[in-house]
Formats: structure tokens, C-alpha cells, sequence
């Protein structure tokens, strides 16, 4: 086993992660913070597999999944946005809805066969030595949109006028409607393009990166991960987007530590210390849990660059944020 297939691994796996902290970015960046990532992801993917299953349509499995991630984040909208509820309790009622809802409309999915997205080579670029090869190579479409959503997402947020409005409702919402700018509406449309990427992320897993249905172990708890990314990466696109390549690379690595093969050219030394397979297997969840309780502290959310009305209702009239 070489660095350059743990590394292409952690490209293709990455992209999941990709896709759900971006639209969590969008999402907390307006000040609405949805910790039911996971279970949208779940329903995003059953949606998807089971479209491109019924119609053997890839494309529309794609679009099912999507749709799936972005109904499921209204439910959320409502709750947090129309009535103020508390966010963490929302969120996490919806990871769930959208996992109870998934297991349920997916029963007897499970070995079947659907259509998949298809892996293409980028022209010019896929020649390029080495480089071309790692990158542009055979690779699923989605890894190449994932490339191409990160830097976009970046410049919408920072170089964009409806980005500086984004960036005005997670920061001071009451200024931003003195302005004239519907923080409702756009509360309610960037938790539904969060969920969107969710569901998305969800997609990418049945029929693009790990094509199939596994009932709850399809997305493995990914959308945790993604929401730590989202803290880890100061709710910034590229930091995220790094992190979610090292943590697909991780789990590959770990994966090829299971078995007697060999590993850079060496055979494997870490075949039977199952302890410390156990151990890396753990890491991704155990650095999630720690960015999770740093992050919980409003100080320290400050401190990083969280939005400052980030989890805070918006009641219009009210002083404060």
C-alpha cells in the first residue's frame, strides 16, 4: 500500500465530509446552528440510493438525496427560526427524525443494486506528472465538484454582496434588519442549503464513493465529524476542506492497518495490534467530542471566530443581538 492510494482514499472519502461542513458553514454563518447534520446525511443517502435503485438513474438519485437533506433541515428551520426553540435540542431531535426515517423508508434496500454517478478523468489536467494523476484521475464527478464548491464557497462568503448579508445576520441580526435585510428568509434559505449539503454528503456515499444501502452504518457517524470540522476549521471553507481530506486519508489508513498487506513497501507491522487498530479507528470521534466541548463555550466560540448570533433566536424588536 502506497501514499498515493491512502491519499487519493482520503480524496474520494474527504468529499463527503467536504459537502456537509460547507453547508454547516452556511448555515451557522446565519447564525442557525443544526447539529442533526448526521441524520439529514442519512435520509440524503437512503433518498438517493433508492431513486437510482427504482429508476436506475443516477442523476436522479442525486437529486432525491439532495432534496431529502434540504426538506428534513425546514423541519429544523421552523422550530429554531419561527419559534425560537432552543437549536442544540432541535438538532439534535433531528438526527433522529431523519435516522428513524431513513432506516424505516429503506428497509429492503439493503444488497441491492443501483445506479451510480461515473468516475471520469479530467482532460489536460489528469496528464500532468504525478500531480495529474493523484488528482485529476479517476475519480467519481463528486470529488471534482468538491474541488471546485470549496474555493466558490470562500469567495461567495468573503468576496460576495448577498455573502456580506450572510455574514451580517450570523453577526448582528438586528442591524442587518435595520438595513433592510429579511433575516428570517435568509435564516430559513441558508438551513435549507445546509441540508441540502447534507443530504448531499449523504448521496455521494450510496451511489457515488461507497455505493450501497447499509442501513445506519452508511454515513458511520460522518456528519459528527463534519460539525467538528466546521468548529476545528473557524467556520473558513479551506481549513475545512483540508480537514475533512486528512480524516478521509485516516480512515483509509486505519482500514489498511486490518489486514496482511503491505504498507509503503513494507509488510505490515501493525497487523496484529488490534489495540492500536481500535485505538485509530476511535480518533476521528474522540477529536469530534473534543471540539464539540471546546466549542460549547460561548467565549471560546468568540474567540475562534464563531458568528456572534450563532444558536441565538432572532426576535425582531428585542435588544441584543
Amino acid at each position: 500500500m502506497s501514499f498515493e492510494v491512502i491519499l487519493r482514499a482520503g480524496l474520494a472519502t474527504g468529499t463527503i465530509l467536504i459537502f456537509a461542513s460547507l453547508g454547516e458553514i452556511l448555515a451557522e454563518r446565519s447564525g442557525v446552528m443544526n447539529l442533526g447534520v448526521e441524520g439529514m446525511m442519512l435520509i440524503g443517502a437512503m433518498a438517493a440510493f433508492k431513486v437510482a435503485f427504482t429508476t436506475q438513474n443516477a442523476w436522479l438519485g442525486l437529486l432525491a438525496g439532495i432534496l431529502a437533506g434540504g426538506i428534513l433541515s425546514l423541519a429544523h428551520g421552523v422550530v429554531t427560526i419561527h419559534f425560537q426553540a432552543d437549536q442544540t435540542v432541535s438538532g439534535l431531535s433531528l438526527t433522529f427524525l431523519g435516522t428513524g426515517l431513513a432506516l424505516v423508508l429503506g428497509e429492503g434496500l439493503t444488497g441491492k443494486n443501483a445506479a451510480i454517478l461515473p468516475s471520469l478523468d479530467i482532460p489536460l489536467l489528469s496528464s500532468i506528472p504525478w500531480f495529474g494523476r493523484i488528482f485529476f484521475t479517476d475519480f467519481n464527478i463528486l470529488v471534482y465538484l468538491g474541488y471546485i464548491l470549496v474555493p466558490l464557497t470562500w469567495f461567495y462568503i468573503h468576496k460576495t454582496r448577498p455573502g456580506m448579508h450572510l455574514k451580517a445576520v450570523g453577526e448582528k441580526p438586528s442591524a442587518a434588519d435595520t438595513l433592510g435585510i429579511n433575516v428570517y428568509r435568509l435564516r430559513y434559505i441558508y438551513t435549507f442549503i445546509g441540508g441540502c449539503m447534507a443530504g448531499l454528503a449523504g448521496a455521494a456515499i450510496s451511489i457515488a464513493i461507497s455505493p450501497g444501502w447499509y442501513s445506519s452504518l452508511t454515513t458511520s457517524g460522518q456528519g459528527w465529524i463534519a460539525i467538528a470540522l466546521v468548529i476545528f476549521a473557524h467556520w473558513n471553507p479551506f481549513p475545512a476542506a483540508l480537514g475533512g481530506y486528512f480524516f478521509g486519508m485516516l480512515r483509509r489508513f486505519t482500514l489498511d492497518l486490518q489486514g496482511p498487506m503491505t504498507f509503503l513497501g513494507m509488510r505490515n507491522p501493525f497487523f496484529y495490534d488490534h489495540n492500536l487498530v481500535f485505538f485509530l479507528q476511535m480518533t476521528p470521534f474522540i477529536l469530534t467530542i473534543i471540539a464539540l466541548v471546546w466549542g460549547s463555550s460561548t467565549a471560546r466560540r468568540k474567540r475562534r471566530g464563531a458568528p456572534a448570533a450563532l444558536g441565538v433566536p432572532y426576535i425582531r424588536g428585542e435588544r441584543g443581538l
